[in-house]
């Protein structure tokens, strides 16, 4: 078995978007908060950007997720710190119980060090407390609720919304 973390391309767009809507279909299934149609221009732009990527399990995309430097209306007086975020982990059901998390989260340290980050950062909308604790075993520190103060330019699941946030210090 094969196992590559690369960027995303404008190839893989459409996948993308599939495993978003498979992700936002299982969120409604679970919870009342859900994934909005994300829109394609802003995904495009992170693939442009080099911030959307993807895990490939012999040659078939298991997860995608995305990344930024900055955070600023969720994270607010936070985002001074030197921090990687990570965005919409969305994995493909054929590819669920495998730890790709984990994956991430030794992907993302790495990435975070070479970047001369000193924290990865990651949130959740609404209190779902299981993955709250698959999180915590993944190494991350719950930091607790917050309630945005301004979610304008925001996908539209954080309006209104309670967003668990999430924190890993690297030494």
């Amino acid at each position: 078995m094969t196992t590559e973390i690369n960027n995303s391309t404008t190839e893989d767009i459409d996948e993308i978007f599939r495993l978003y809507r498979i992700a936002t279909d299982f969120q409604k299934a679970k919870s009342a908060v859900h994934w909005p149609e994300f829109d394609r221009r802003m995904v495009l732009d992170e693939i442009l950007e080099n911030r959307q990527w993807k895990i490939e399990i012999d040659g078939k995309i298991a997860c995608v997720w995305a990344t930024t430097f900055s955070d600023p209306l969720i994270w607010e007086e936070k985002n001074e710190d030197p921090a990687l975020y990570i965005h919409r982990i969305a994995t493909d059901p054929d590819f669920r119980g495998q730890n790709l998390v984990a994956g991430i989260v030794r992907w993302a340290k790495d990435y975070a060090v070479l970047n001369r980050k000193k924290f990865i950062r990651m949130d959740t909308v609404g209190e779902n407390k299981g993955l709250i604790s698959y999180y915590e075993k993944c190494g991350f520190k719950f930091l607790g609720l917050s309630t945005l103060k301004n979610t304008e330019g925001l996908p539209a699941h954080y309006d209104n919304a309670t967003v668990c946030l999430f924190e890993m210090k690297l030494d």
